[in-house]
């Protein structure tokens, strides 16, 4: 079945990789330059998962994906950080905030789609 994901990067290359690799695989996709044109686009609409990069311009990752938490109809949804960060301390950071998951840039396609399939089902 196919699953309708966000993905938030400010890199414009960097989102067509990841739209890329995931319609492919089947899924459609919604981009989003930073977390205030992610909630601008989601107002409510329902996506499956979001995939969002840790820093942006405006609002960054930690910031969107409090705001998606705090909404009911996001509360759940699997949320990846796909970062360049990969400290610990950014990690646990994402934990807390909500993020269900973390993907280091440079990803590969195989893993992203690795990543989808795990907390999608």
């Amino acid at each position: 079945m196919n699953k309708t994901i966000m993905t938030v990067d400010d890199s414009a290359s960097v989102r067509q990789m990841v739209s890329f690799t995931l319609q492919g695989a089947g899924h459609v996709v919604i981009e989003a330059v930073d977390g205030v044109d992610a909630l601008s686009k989601l107002q409510g609409s329902k996506v499956n998962m979001v995939i969002t990069d840790l820093n942006m311009p405006n609002m960054d990752g930690i910031e969107l994906i409090r705001k998606l938490r705090a909404d009911p109809l996001y509360k759940f949804i699997p949320i990846i950080m796909l970062s360049t960060e990969s400290q610990a301390a950014k990690k646990e950071e994402g934990k807390s905030a909500g993020a269900t998951g973390w993907i280091v840039k440079p990803f590969k396609p195989k893993q992203l789609l690795a990543v989808v399939k795990k907390v999608l089902g």
